[in-house]
């Protein structure tokens, strides 16, 4: 058994792969064997001669995927209906699209995360080193000219020496900071409490109501195209999403559905999508295109969730380098300007 679960990127390479070789007629014992003589680690090789193994002792694809024991459950659902269906490419072809959404949009939001902890991280490092280094250098110079720092100088002076004399409690805030980001971002519990932090976070609540959304688009395609029902894929999202706000609104609209509204009508009433996705909606259900038309709509939400991303990674790039500029020039400009003025009374 392996422990570690597979990354989106890894479900999306791995499911796209398998979808091309399963459209060409490729039976998934021969499609894992060719996967097997292609993989380049050592744990993929282990993962696909154990989903390899299982297949040649007759049992289905599913079943060969769940001894890996490296897929979501939800994934080893959709397989299980595209095998039932007899459409199993099209759904690792979905699956491929839904993950790699997925990652896309994980990236976006770890990049975005990212910048300013390490701005900041700067911004403390150069600040630290003024303070604690060089603000005593130019009160040497003040003493050797007759003269002492006073004011803003005296005070930024006596702060850094506090910050020579206990620079090991900065040394272990910093290292708290590292640890504390590499925890959010890096491991699975962290990442979720972050997500589920910045979901109720009022700067950020809208935004990740808005890709909770576009996730939901995006997960009721894979299901719609892979021949389940309205109900059973409102389940199936709701098991998707962290976001327990969406979770909520999916409840509604189901109940709006058992009291006898369309799903269109019922998306509205919950607050899931707007009156224009869910005319869409409508539309889709109309032309039996309902699929391609969450698709559109989760491509949608994903465009504007990225522009917003962009947007604030704009703002907050020049913002943090004109803060940091600002501090900068403040704190050397209260020792310059004194001593411009002794060197004027002394010349």
């Amino acid at each position: 058994m392996h422990q570690k679960r597979l990354s989106n990127q890894e479900i999306a390479s791995f499911c796209s792969q398998t979808a091309m070789l399963f459209a060409a007629g490729i039976t998934p014992a021969e499609s894992m064997n060719i996967l097997l003589n292609d993989s380049k680690t050592t744990e993929g090789k282990e993962i696909i001669s154990d989903i390899l193994s299982t297949c040649r002792h007759g049992e289905s694809f599913t079943n060969a995927l769940k001894t890996a024991d490296v897929f979501p459950d939800y994934v080893l659902h959709m397989i299980h209906l595209g095998e039932e269906s007899g459409n199993l490419d099209d759904v690792m072809q979905s699956l491929a699209d839904y993950y790699e959404r997925e990652d896309t949009i994980s990236d976006s939001i770890r990049n975005a995360v990212s910048y300013p902890f390490v701005m900041i991280g700067i911004m403390v490092l150069v600040i630290f080193v003024l303070l604690g280094k060089v603000m005593p250098i130019f009160n040497q110079v003040f003493i050797q000219l007759g003269s002492e720092m006073s004011g803003i100088s005296a005070t930024l002076l006596h702060f850094g020496n506090s910050l020579n004399r206990y620079s090991f409690v900065l040394i272990i805030t910093l290292a708290i900071l590292v640890l504390f980001y590499f925890f959010s971002t890096k491991t699975r519990l962290g990442r979720t409490l972050t997500k589920r932090f910045l979901s109720v976070f009022p700067l950020t609540r809208g935004f990740y109501e808005k890709l909770a959304a576009g996730r939901f688009a995006s997960g009721m395609a894979l299901a719609i195209s892979s021949g389940m029902d309205t109900f059973a894929g409102l389940d199936m999202v709701s098991e998707l999403t962290e976001h327990k706000n969406m979770q909520k609104k999916i409840a509604a609209c189901k109940k709006a559905i058992e009291d006898g509204s369309n799903l269109s009508e019922a998306l509205t009433s919950s607050g899931i999508f707007s009156n224009l996705y869910a005319r869409m909606v409508a539309v889709g259900f109309r032309t039996g295109s309902i699929d391609t038309v969450m698709h559109k709509i989760a491509d949608n939400y994903d465009r504007e969730s990225e522009q917003k991303i962009k947007s604030v990674i704009s703002i907050l790039e020049p913002t943090l380098v004109i803060v940091l500029s600002v501090i900068v020039g403040l704190i050397l400009l209260s020792v310059i300007f004194p001593l411009m003025g002794i060197m004027s009374s002394i010349g």
